[in-house]
């Protein structure tokens, strides 16, 4: 048979195209991923999801929100100056929902408070009245709306742990919900140290790993009851979400349902009226059902065991309640804090008397000098450090001294390990010994914990919603009326 034998120019073009065709078959695909994964990603550590949120862990690099960004850059450049300095730093991130919707029950304003708090702490360890070594960088990590994207945020501050910056603690961890109980354990089961700044519901306890700065449900609870009792008030009435889950409602409704009533006549006049945040488009009119059945009951005050912003629609129903002649004390739990000043401004219209449990509030000090750290106090002060850094921001709410008094708490832990080795795990060891002479100085009160992670009898304000809808406090007081002071 004859050989076939090509021109050597064909054959060139031949073997040119088998290249090619290879070399394609290999790069398109590549290119392709590599162009969704430029498209998923926000920035460093932080990836799109669900359409245009972006979640994860950034330096400061990457501004969740335009709100945040003045705070955002305060961090990234502080964080810059950390690495440039070639002083030992290790890195504790602050958590929670940064890019939020109408069903979460923070305020973009109360998470951007949040983070100028945290920046204070970090600002005041590395370089300010409290300087110590190590070093602190503060990273920003976000769960999404309603934390529905905890897993992929938590696995990379998980990674944060072993990569160049050293992550032994993670502070923040949001509300009292589910979601973040899920988060809170993933995180403790991988040996860091964690401290919620605004988690208050009282079976969160227990964790490897986990304090709170805040009181619990039933410490609320109890001041509340304390107080309502002080002003004469005999009989009440518990309105509770029953949405499986609010913990934050539940642990809240049960505890206030508990210690009010006594044989010394303080009583509920009614079983507990309920409404389920849950079922969309029902619990609003649930709500403006109770006014009706509160003027038949005649309770002196009604305990209100729901998020902020079930509060507004609640305190809506009640001002068009039918017998305006009768005038309700509401109270209610620090939930309050996390509405906007429109929010309370709206709420105030209802020419209902609010009265609520805070975690913090600015004249705490003021009020009672001995029970909250001065130095920590000022820098909330007019004139202070948030005055002078973010001018245009109120401080009623008190989330920026919950999450300064969260970071501060895991600041002195890195501080107090520094001894030896500065881990998750040394770190977290160092909250047991934070008695005595060794408590937190926060500005919502000096902080002890007690062996499940809860305060030792933190100070709590009770505070009054005036007429312009701003938060005045009427009084701190404590789950044993006397919250701890200096010593």
């Amino acid at each position: 048979m004859p050989r076939l034998e090509w021109p050597l120019h064909i054959v060139r073009r031949v073997v040119i195209g088998v290249i090619v065709v290879a070399v394609l078959a290999v790069a398109v695909p590549l290119t392709v991923n590599w162009i969704d994964e430029r498209q998923a990603r926000c920035g460093d550590g932080v990836v799109k999801v669900d359409g245009d949120e972006c979640v994860g862990v950034t330096d400061g690099s990457y501004v969740f929100a335009a709100h945040l960004k003045p705070v955002e850059e305060k961090v990234k450049a502080e964080n810059d100056r950390v690495d440039k300095s070639g002083d030992k730093y290790v890195s504790v991130a602050y958590m929670t929902s940064f890019t939020l919707t109408d069903d979460d029950s923070n305020s973009a304003e109360s998470v951007r408070h949040e983070l100028e708090g945290a920046y204070l702490a970090q600002y005041r360890h590395n370089r300010g009245d409290l300087s110590s070594s190590p070093k602190i960088k503060l990273l920003i990590a976000n769960m999404g709306s309603n934390a529905h994207h905890w897993e992929h945020t938590v696995d990379e501050l998980i990674d944060r742990k072993t990569s160049d910056d050293e992550l032994v603690a993670v502070t923040g961890l949001g509300p009292s919900d589910t979601q973040n109980l899920d988060a809170l354990r993933q995180l403790s089961d991988h040996g860091l140290a964690l401290v919620a700044s605004t988690m208050t519901a009282t079976n969160f306890k227990d964790i490897k790993g986990f304090v709170r700065v805040t009181p619990t449900n039933v410490d609320e609870a109890y001041a509340a009851s304390a107080y309502l009792k002080r002003e004469k008030v005999r009989t009440a009435v518990v309105v509770q979400d029953d949405a499986s889950d609010n913990d934050y409602a539940k642990t809240l409704g049960d505890a206030f349902t508990e210690v009010f009533q006594d044989i010394k006549g303080h009583r509920l006049v009614a079983d507990r009226m309920t409404y389920d945040s849950s079922v969309r488009g029902t619990w609003q009119n649930e709500l403006r059902i109770m006014p009706g059945q509160l003027c038949d009951q005649k309770p002196q005050a009604v305990f209100f065991a729901g998020r902020g912003k079930h509060l507004t629609r609640f305190l809506d129903a009640i001002a068009n309640r039918p017998c305006q002649e009768r005038t309700f004390k509401v109270i209610t739990g620090d939930d309050t804090t996390n509405l906007t000043a429109e929010d309370l401004a709206h709420a105030a219209e209802s020419k209902v008397e609010v009265y609520y449990t805070g975690l913090a509030h600015p004249d705490m000090w003021n009020e009672d000098p001995t029970s909250v750290s001065g130095p920590s106090a000022r820098h909330f002060q007019p004139g202070g450090s948030l005055d002078t850094w973010f001018p245009t921001d109120q401080r009623q709410d008190g989330q920026a001294i919950m999450a300064h008094d969260a970071v501060l708490t895991a600041a002195q832990g890195i501080q107090m390990a520094a001894l030896g080795e500065v881990t998750g795990e040394s770190v977290a060891r160092m909250f047991h010994q934070m008695n005595a002479r060794q408590r937190v100085p926060g500005a919502s009160g000096f902080i002890s914990f007690q062996n499940d992670g809860n305060p030792r009898n933190k100070a709590i304000p009770i505070l009054h919603l005036n007429a312009k809808g701003q938060a005045e406090l009427v009084e701190v007081s404590a789950p044993r009326g006397e919250p701890d002071r200096k010593r």
